[in-house]
């Protein structure tokens, strides 16, 4: 027993059984003080996407709207099939900072360029944040999980620089700068001491790319001597990932260059329960784009859509991080909490989540653990 608590529990021993009134007014401390026009509601543009995307950001307007929180959107039809996205939602998004998104369905080959990464690019959303973490009630095969990935969003293999140099031949070009990895590592350091996080973890393949993860490397050892408070690590990608399937719960926060980044968030949201209940966003200096945290690959699953079978719980996260970040935070705790109720009771999941609830049923069993 810790020595500091000895004399609460001494006190506790001993202190009369007879039951003591309490003050009539008694006092209660200030927490927070809003300034004028903070409770303002928020315009959020909201692009509603591909597939399931406008089934699950339908379920987040029907929650918020539920909850009363401070939002209302500015609605955007944008597909993945389209040449680029529109210059009004661009627009829209750079007028109010943040955006809720679905799911866009990425064309495979034909030269057609990922909407996603458009969005990323012309808004540096260099920061892209996922957070896997068990739910309680949610059977998994490992425990006490709890990894917040966050990749560098804008260079590495997705730059987009390939060409056929002769016909059967494409070179494809890895870019890798000092000036994005000092950028991201600096922002996993900061989220990592800013959230009482204890380790941050570099993945890499220096072993063989020596130049370019060799200076995604040197960028974050630099970074990381400013943190002294927080332990760093190392490791290659491919023992990462044997790591993250065998133990992860040694992992904390993970700093990655964009292609590994992908891949371990998706595998690290695999191991804590799925990627239906994984939040995300991508972050920049200015603007904020929040979806489901690891790949939508379902987004385009039309039989998931004809049977509204779509699972909310991702996005609805993710809208969680959304109100936390325009400084609504008690809007996110309420529905963060309400989510976790529904999940832990398990009356009301999906079938990736061992049920078989429809989307608006999942949506109901929110709204009423609002309550």
């Amino acid at each position: 027993m810790a020595r500091r608590s000895v004399p609460i529990l001494r006190h506790l021993l001993t202190k009369p059984t007879t039951p003591t009134l309490a003050p009539a007014n008694p006092t209660r401390s200030v927490t927070y003080m809003p300034r004028p026009g903070d409770g303002t509601p928020r315009a959020v543009t909201l692009i509603p996407g591909d597939g399931i995307g406008p089934l699950v950001t339908n379920a987040v307007e029907q929650v918020m709207d539920a909850m009363h929180a401070p939002v209302y959107f500015e609605t955007f039809e944008v597909h993945g099939d389209m040449p680029k996205v529109p210059d009004e939602v661009f627009e829209s998004i750079k007028k109010n900072k943040v955006c809720l998104k679905g799911g866009l369905a990425t064309p495979m080959g034909g030269g057609v360029s990922s909407l996603n990464l458009q969005l990323r690019r012309e808004l540096d959303l260099y920061a892209s944040l996922v957070n896997c973490v068990n739910l309680p009630g949610l059977v998994t095969k490992h425990e006490n999980v709890d990894i917040v990935v966050i990749r560098e969003n804008t260079e590495g293999e997705y730059s987009g620089l390939e060409h056929e140099v002769v016909p059967g031949v494409v070179e494809s070009l890895k870019v890798i700068t000092k000036f994005c990895s000092e950028r991201i590592a600096k922002y996993a350091f900061e989220y990592a001491y800013l959230n009482n996080r204890k380790k941050v973890t570099a993945v890499h393949k220096a072993n063989i790319m020596k130049l370019g993860d060799g200076l995604f490397l040197e960028s974050c050892r630099e970074v990381a001597t400013k943190y002294p408070g927080i332990d760093y690590k190392e490791i290659i990608v491919d023992n990462c990932c044997m790591q993250l399937v065998s133990k992860p719960e040694q992992f904390d926060v993970m700093v990655t260059p964009n292609l590994y980044g992908n891949l371990v968030a998706n595998t690290a949201a695999g191991i804590a329960g799925g990627t239906g209940v994984m939040p995300g966003g991508n972050v920049g200096a200015d603007h904020a784009i929040f979806e489901q945290g690891a790949s939508a690959g379902n987004v385009g699953n039309q039989k998931i859509l004809d049977k509204k079978k779509a699972n909310p719980v991702a996005l609805l996260l993710s809208s969680a991080m959304m109100l936390r970040h325009l400084q609504f935070p008690s809007f996110a705790d309420r529905l963060e909490t309400a989510v976790a109720r529904v999940i832990l009771e398990g009356k009301c999941r999906t079938k990736d989540l061992g049920g078989q609830s429809t989307t608006q049923e999942v949506v109901d069993g929110v709204i009423a653990a609002l309550e």
